[in-house]
């Protein structure tokens, strides 16, 4: 994160009041950092959210309680829809180009940038916040404020992309502690094949889970584009990646090249793999099952961030959360002041707590929720968003760099050299050539 542009950190107040509803239009108090902020909500306002679909229950239990505590404090019907990630993008695109749909819309990574003309100028409201809560990590605002300017939407935080292991399964490997260099992971990979437990990743277009292709990329030395945004993904760097793409596949479990976001998680539940990478929904799940076979394993799962390549430093990709309100919204007022009250403390400590770890926040404050100390496995999560090396990485976010990640480039890439489809040459001088349609000079 070091080439980030990094804010000064204000310090967040001890005394954070509960939101209070309905007094003017952007109206602050007068002391102390501006730490109350509302706006009045239009007459008859009624709001609709799309959002993703859980991947814990407790994220979207914790989260319609409190739209229903923002619908008793202002008298604002909420209505919520919840939709798969890969279904949320078309979605919010149709709704932007023909100016009809939900007033807000959750999406991932940087999905912004495809429309920021037809999204609402949230920059009051993010202001407010960072200075009331510690301020926003880098990477959040690189997201959501693209030109170091107007903010295009609010930041929600990350799900960790980070390695799931079986302990047992791992130390039976030859391994008491999990890898911290590549070739390590490699030869774990190799020994739990030869054990008949085998691990697997994600090579199909997967919104979240193939974020580990970047990891893969960037951890070589290779990157998409250069500063100046000039695609350079086909590189000698890029080329060695591949070639240990191709080494670390041979080790998958069969099937990988077609796993989506859920297929991981069940592959990992019924004890086919013993490590993959994934947010803390698989502990989640395991930790709450009814069934107690699979309850017993979550003693038995553990997290570990990704081991650190060539390049001698650490290349996280987690997959990032926006708010988005549209600009054709009849209820401006009353779509910030929903993502104003969403963002407050008694509410988003509670919505933290309640989705167990399994988003990591944006703003500073809340590293200090117990959801990270309470339990020893969620800690790795908490630092998502802080240590998240954006997928536009080393360019600038904007139209290309989303178009360039809804478009899989680096994770079908990686899945053409790993199964051979494709030499490591081949998969990267294609891989430049569709980055380029994006990337025009």
């Amino acid at each position: 994160m070091s080439d980030f542009n990094r804010r000064k950190i204000l310090k967040s107040s001890a005394g954070l009041a509960a939101a209070s509803i309905g007094v003017g239009s952007a109206i602050f108090a007068p002391l102390a950092g501006a730490q109350t902020m509302t706006f009045k909500p239009e007459k008859g306002a009624k709001l609709r959210v799309l959002r993703w679909s859980r991947f814990v229950q407790g994220d979207i239990d914790a989260y319609m309680v409190n739209v229903k505590r923002f619908s008793d404090a202002t008298g604002i019907e909420v209505r919520v829809d919840n939709e798969g990630w890969e279904d949320v993008r078309p979605k919010a695109a149709v709704a932007a180009n023909t100016g009809a749909g939900p007033d807000i819309i959750l999406s991932t990574n940087d999905d912004a940038n495809l429309y920021p003309d037809k999204l609402l100028d949230v920059t009051d409201v993010a202001e407010y916040l960072g200075k009331k809560y510690g301020g926003w990590y880098p990477a959040a605002e690189l997201f959501m404020r693209p030109d170091g300017k107007k903010w295009i939407g609010l930041p929600l935080g990350a799900s960790g992309s980070l390695i799931v292991y079986r302990q047992s399964l791992v130390k039976a490997a030859g391994f008491d502690t999990f890898p911290k260099t590549n070739d390590d992971f490699l030869k774990l990979y190799k020994a739990l094949k030869e054990k008949g437990t085998p691990g697997g990743m994600a090579l199909g277009n997967a919104t979240g889970d193939s974020t580990w292709t970047n990891w893969l990329i960037w951890s070589f030395g290779g990157k998409l584009v250069d500063k100046n945004n000039k695609v350079v993904i086909d590189s000698p760097e890029t080329l060695k990646a591949l070639e240990y793409a191709k080494e670390l596949y041979a080790n998958f479990i069969p099937g990988t090249l077609s796993w989506l976001d859920p297929n991981n998680n069940k592959a990992f539940l019924d004890g086919q793999i013993a490590v993959t990478n994934n947010g803390i929904s698989v502990y989640y799940a395991a930790k709450n099952s009814p069934d107690p076979k699979v309850k017993e394993m979550a003693a038995d799962i553990n997290h570990a961030v990704f081991p650190v390549g060539p390049v001698g430093v650490p290349t996280e990709s987690h997959l990032f959360f926006n708010q988005m309100a549209m600009k054709y919204t009849k209820y401006p007022n009353a779509a910030k002041e929903f993502l104003r009250f969403m963002m407050e403390r008694p509410q988003f400590d509670d919505w933290l707590q309640g989705a167990g770890g399994y988003v990591a926040q944006p703003l500073r404050a809340y590293e200090a929720n117990p959801i990270w100390t309470s339990d020893p496995k969620n800690t790795p999560y908490r630092d998502s968003v802080k240590n998240l090396r954006p997928a536009g990485y080393e360019g600038k976010l904007g139209y290309a760099s989303a178009g360039a990640a809804a478009d899989f480039i680096i994770p079908n890439m990686v899945a053409e050299a790993a199964s051979g489809s494709k030499t490591p040459k081949e998969a990267a001088e294609r891989a430049q050539k569709r980055a380029e349609r994006y990337y025009k000079v």
